[in-house]
């Protein structure tokens, strides 16, 4: 089965082109050409990634995104704007999205973003042999981290975590008992693109604490000030 990319955008000629070079990249695609649309198709046809363009007719895409999220519905997001602000993007991370494309863009951009996006989202099977993830685990307090199947649980309850998140918190995880400085998380978790800033891994480590919970948002996630942060069993200071 073609992967399935759902595309929401109000602009016909962006719809048009987009979903022309999709199809020849071998995806399956679904468009919506406003917000309350594309939500109830984000829902009823359950897409392989959502292509989200921020400024839409009923309904923003910030807001669907954050309803989306807020369902618990955690398949991926590419977010587009023709707002080229530093806000706009920290907002749409903020909501959950995994990635952000500015306008005007290039078609092959959107679908090397596609690509990626889902690569990390689902890593191949023969890849997961590879680095011989199969079933092992990290345990750090009550924090057990399962990489090939990008989950992760805390008090045996799984947490809806984004793919940002889970990768933030899975190179925390490897760097276990030492400082990792926002650059270093920014270029492991965010690749090449710094154009957010550091600011964004501060966004993402919040979002991951408040889903540890009030009484552990600072016992394993721990903060260097003007540094980075730490990841290390409660107990140890």
């Amino acid at each position: 089965m073609k992967t399935k990319v759902l595309l929401i955008d109000d602009e016909p000629s962006i719809i048009t082109l987009l979903e022309y070079n999709l199809e020849m990249a071998g995806f399956q695609i679904i468009t919506a050409t406003d917000g309350i649309e594309g939500l109830k198709l984000a829902i009823s046809e359950a897409p392989d990634i959502i292509i989200l363009d921020v400024m839409l007719p009923q309904l923003d895409g910030m807001e669907v995104c954050r309803q989306l999220r807020q369902d618990k519905i955690m398949t991926p997001i590419i977010m587009i704007s023709a707002k080229d602000e530093e806000i706009n993007k920290i907002l749409g991370l903020e909501f959950g999205a995994d990635d952000y494309i500015v306008k005007p863009f290039s078609t092959r951009e959107v679908v090397s973003r596609v690509k990626a996006v889902l690569r990390r989202a689902k890593p191949p099977l023969e890849a997961a042999n590879e680095n011989d993830m199969e079933d092992k685990q990290i345990i750090i307090g009550e924090i057990t981290i399962y990489p090939s199947n990008f989950e992760v649980y805390f008090q045996d309850n799984l947490l809806e975590l984004t793919l940002k998140e889970f990768e933030l918190l899975f190179y925390l995880a490897q760097n276990k008992g030492r400082v990792v400085s926002r650059e270093q998380l920014l270029s492991a978790v965010w690749k090449n693109d710094y154009s957010c800033g550091t600011r964004i891994v501060d966004v993402h480590i919040s979002h991951i604490r408040e889903k540890l919970g009030e009484k552990n948002k600072s016992a394993y996630i721990k903060t260097y000030r003007a540094i980075g942060y730490k990841l290390d069993d409660p107990l140890i200071k």
